[in-house]
């Protein structure tokens, strides 16, 4: 990364944080507007009172006149007065605009993620891309928030440098008096050489400090592995599904052990080694220049003013702006660093932002039929995952409409998932073509085209949301609806016990007073959000796998009974759940090697169904036995 981030033009830099402050500025209405009013006025009113100031300074080591001490008391108090309220306003503008950001920073990266291909989304290199982009946000606030900050910073910096500037051009213009031992001080050569200075210490500690920030950068790699090492034994390891195993086998002992050996959380790590080198060292040295600077501003000030060229508040007046112009110029120098520095994690999280959509986008509309005459047919379909040389399916050849119900059996990795898949359009086929009603799929709307199907998977997710939001998936859904899928999927007894109804809150991450539900319980709701969306055809991807055969054959059984005349597809490892299906396709290596009704190809000996199905009677024989037998 480090070459890399010495090679990138600064024009390129500018542009990537250029882009980031665009997309910032559009999801966050009047958050840079908010922030340049509050920073300027912010910056401005300290130059006020240092003018007035001197002014007033001035008068009391000179003339003394009353009426003008009042003067320029009211016009300090007045001026003051009106910019801390319009100060006041613009932080309460900025920081209501502010609350916005850290949802805005994940909502620009989770709105691509939701409107991406999912083929796109699911591959191992998307996930990693967006790993590393919250990886550099966590550890280092790099990335696109970084933008804000930096905008914040110089919006700062150049009103300071404004604002010192013109309360330090007559410092220069102003002249020795006539006569006086102090009158080379008018000489243009020595005004050139104090603004040399002024300009090189500028430069070079703001130079010092970015190159020191830079550290950070090179250890980049590191940070970000000890940062998720922290997270996770530091907070993850100890949460509540983890507890019983922690307290078993004593895991903390290893998770101890992990991060005191790790090289970030020592001495030892490449960022302490900076920190005590060369990270420290031009910090440090960063401080000194400055300092330094500070020391020659004082002097000639001080001289001018030994000389007669100005009064005694005028001092404070001329030391104050120079050394806030100093101030000013370093800071702008730094955040031009911070730009360089953040271009590298802005590449990131474009690398992600510009990932291209794959799939054709349809223009047909799916077609409402009310009498629900959908034909779904595969048409010698094969299919390989990105990256991977292996066919998923290779060469399948299907049929089925609607009301039929379809089970899909195999052994783990034969292809029964990636099916369910590319009916749902999730991927597209590498070969061949899936037809609805004779058209090819991929020439529907996708949004319509999803419309039609309900799918409950193996490893379906429920919100910590109220009850029957996690049914309706919407926020504003139809109660009457809700209550009875609930009660067809065989929730109703347990939903009466609910203190709040379909207004109870499912867990407690957001509600105190939510409930813990049970596996078998969630599966139910899950059953029930399927019935909820009404759609054409309902697909239960092994839902019940951690249900004993029994109790999933109980559920397929139920669920048949409610579906009516829907289209419903089935995958079961377990062939006994299965017998109900009008067809029953089984799967073997990505191919379909059998497709018929149960007694059919039981009655095949030689085939794989029948394979499967003896093994497992066999198997759940010796379990009665056994269980008889204890």
């Amino acid at each position: 990364m480090e070459n890399k981030r010495k090679t990138m033009p600064f024009k390129k830099a500018f542009a990537l944080n250029f882009r980031a402050f665009r997309i910032f500025r559009e999801h966050c209405p009047g958050l840079f507007e908010s922030t340049f009013c509050s920073q300027m006025l912010t910056a401005v009113i300290p130059y006020v009172g240092i003018y007035c100031s001197a002014r007033i300074l001035n008068e009391l080591s000179g003339g003394r006149n009353l009426q003008v001490l009042w003067k320029w008391v009211l016009i300090t108090i007045a001026v003051t007065a009106v910019l801390t309220l319009l100060k006041s306003a613009a932080v309460r503008w900025n920081n209501s605009r502010k609350s916005h950001v850290w949802i805005s920073d994940s909502q620009i990266y989770l709105d691509k993620l939701l409107r991406m291909d999912f083929c796109v989304l699911d591959e191992q290199s998307t996930q990693d891309v967006y790993s590393q982009i919250r990886q550099n946000a966590g550890w280092g606030g790099w990335g696109l928030c970084k933008m804000l900050w930096i905008f914040e910073a110089l919006t700062g910096a150049v009103t300071n440098i404004l604002s010192s500037l013109l309360l330090t051009i007559s410092l220069f213009t102003i002249p020795v008096p006539a006569g006086s031992e102090f009158s080379f001080l008018n000489n243009p050569l020595f005004v050139i050489a104090l603004l040399a200075i002024l300009l090189l210490v500028s430069f070079l500690a703001p130079l010092c400090s970015t190159k020191a920030e830079s550290y950070w950068v090179r250890s980049a790699e590191e940070n970000k592995f000890g940062n998720r090492l922290f997270s996770f034994y530091g907070y993850r390891m100890h949460q509540h599904e983890r507890a019983l195993d922690m307290r078993i086998y004593n895991q903390q002992n290893m998770s101890y052990c992990y991060l005191t050996r790790f090289p970030l959380c020592t001495p030892k790590s490449a960022q302490a080694k900076y920190a005590a080198g060369p990270m420290g060292g031009l910090a440090a040295l960063s401080t000194a220049i400055s300092t330094v600077f500070t020391g020659f501003a004082y002097l000639f000030v001080c001289l001018k003013a030994w000389a007669g060229a100005f009064g005694v508040g005028s001092v404070t007046q001329y030391i104050g702006a120079i050394t806030a112009l100093a101030k000013g110029i370093s800071g702008l120098m730094f955040e031009v660093g911070a730009i360089q520095n953040n271009a590298e994690f802005l590449k990131t999280s474009f690398e992600l932002l510009d990932l291209p959509d794959r799939m054709y986008q349809g223009t047909l509309t799916t077609e409402k039929r009310s009498d629900r005459q959908y034909e779904v047919e595969f048409r010698d379909v094969s299919f390989q995952y990105p990256g991977s040389e292996i066919y998923a399916l290779r060469h399948v050849s299907m049929k089925f409409k609607i009301g039929e119900r379809l089970a899909l059996v195999g052994q783990n990795g034969s292809g029964k998932t990636t099916f369910i898949k590319l009916l749902c359009r999730l991927y597209d086929p590498t070969e061949g073509e899936i037809l609805l009603n004779g058209i090819d799929i991929r020439k529907y709307k996708y949004e319509d085209y999803l419309q039609i199907f309900a799918v409950v998977f193996q490893d379906f997710q429920l919100l910590a949301f109220p009850l029957g939001q996690n049914v309706a998936g919407a926020a504003v859904y139809d109660r009457e609806k809700a209550e009875k899928c609930l009660r067809m999927a065989g929730f109703g007894e347990r939903l009466s016990e609910m203190p709040e109804g379909l207004d109870t809150c499912l867990y407690r991450e957001f509600d105190e007073k939510g409930v813990e539900i049970s596996g078998g319980e969630a599966q139910k709701i899950a059953l029930a959000r399927a019935l909820y969306k009404d759609a054409s055809f309902i697909v239960l991807d092994e839902p019940t796998a951690a249900l004993d055969p029994l109790a999933e054959y109980e559920v397929y059984t139920k669920f048949n009974e409610l579906i009516n005349d829907k289209t419903a597809i089935y995958i079961s490892h377990r062939l006994s759940s299965c017998r109900f299906c009008d067809e029953i396709a089984v799967f073997d290596h990505g191919q379909i090697v059998q497709q018929g009704s149960h007694d059919a190809l039981l009655a095949q000996e030689n085939g794989k169904y029948a394979e499967l199905w003896y093994s497992q009677a066999q198997h759940y024989a010796q379990s009665t036995v056994t269980n008889e037998t204890i």
